[in-house]
């Protein structure tokens, strides 16, 4: 990927947590530190957390905050989303789901999406399968094939303190960046399929 193409990636992180501070969202950001420091790429966090009160209530899009609005453009326009949420009742949380409902059906064609998530115990790892991959392939969008996934054991208050998963986060990026520098070249509406 060379410099122009590095700086010109927009690359977003969009936390499911429903509280900060949060492993969820201290996954998500080390994901991003290390697409940007590969690429030099700006990266945007957005955190259901701060946004939540904004949008809990809505029906429509129409119905969102200004600032919702603005992030759902961010998440609609980015060159690689990060997404990641916490287990909830055995998949993500409802205001993450909320969020993801108001972003338009064909904006996410073809747009590479690393799938991450943090829960108790190891088990609950399968989110990234059966949960996350299903929601971003609705959207048709290009779920990137190695996903990280975090335990509670992982952390040390909301740090991450385990050499495997920042190991995972590196490998992660490392398989992802040659598929996103890919998608950049192609036009979304060359992916669209409609019925």
């Amino acid at each position: 990927m060379t410099d122009d193409q590095a700086r010109s990636l927009r690359v977003v992180g969009v936390s499911g947590s429903l509280h900060e501070p949060s492993r969820t969202t201290a996954l998500v950001r080390a994901i991003l530190d290390e697409v940007a420091g590969r690429t030099g790429a700006a990266t945007a966090l957005v955190e259901v957390a701060a946004l939540g009160p904004s949008f809990a209530g809505a029906l429509r899009r129409d119905d969102v905050a200004p600032e919702v609005e603005r992030a759902l453009q961010r998440i609609e326009a980015a060159d690689l989303l990060v997404v990641a949420s916490p287990v909830y009742r055995a998949s993500f949380t409802g205001l993450f789901k909320h969020l993801f409902d108001f972003v338009g059906q064909y904006e996410l064609v073809g747009t590479p999406v690393l799938l991450a998530a943090t829960g108790g115990g190891e088990r609950h790892a399968l989110i990234l399968e059966h949960q996350l991959r299903p929601l971003f392939g609705f959207f048709q969008a290009l779920t990137l094939p190695i996903g990280v996934y975090a335990s509670d054991a992982d952390f040390d208050a909301y740090e991450i303190s385990s050499a495997d998963v920042r190991r995972r986060v590196a490998q992660a990026v490392d398989r992802s960046l040659p598929i996103v520098e890919r998608a950049a070249l192609v036009p979304a509406s060359d992916y669209v399929t409609t019925w």
